[in-house]
């Protein structure tokens, strides 16, 4: 559970959330459902402050462009604020293993035991936690993040690599 905004931060806040329907590859059930709760969590409870804008709330279209992550995020009205490119380089190593351990947890779920259905999601985790950090450190000086909201954004980039 995250701690509720600072009184100065009520206002910094993504209100909407799109996904570059040309960046989505096919994807199954499980996909769909990991998009759909990472929306409605980051919309229920975020911190998302561009750097140098007196205050949001805010919406967010998140593409990919080329080599590079898009985030373009204008006020609830739909004025533009200001559009991010970011590089993917650092986050094509942790998404291909989150994928991998996706791919196993999704399977074990099936039919492996609790121990190891647990130990496989603690992986899962930690692995997710390493992006999240990650984009963090990308989004440092240019958007201010909580790690909650962090986790939610990269469970999206993740959806926007997602091949089937």
């Amino acid at each position: 559970m995250t701690k509720p905004p600072r009184d100065e931060d009520a206002n910094n806040r993504i209100v909407a959330v799109t996904l570059d329907e040309e960046s989505i590859g096919r994807s199954g059930p499980d996909i769909e459902h990991e998009r759909a709760i990472a929306i409605y969590d980051l919309i229920e409870e975020n911190l998302f402050a561009p750097e140098g804008v007196a205050e949001g709330p805010f919406t967010l279209h998140i593409g990919i462009t080329g080599n590079r992550l898009m985030f373009d995020i204008r006020k609830e009205d739909s004025t533009p604020v200001v559009v991010h490119l970011l590089s993917l380089t650092p986050f094509r190593g942790i998404v291909k293993d989150y994928f991998m351990i996706c791919d196993s947890y999704y399977q074990a779920i099936r039919t492996a035991t609790p121990d190891k259905i647990e130990a496989i999601d603690m992986g899962r985790r930690g692995i997710h936690d390493e992006g999240s950090r990650t984009l963090q450190e990308r989004l440092k000086g240019k958007v201010r993040v909580d790690f909650e909201t962090a986790r939610r954004l990269f469970t999206l980039i993740c959806v926007l690599h997602w091949k089937g």
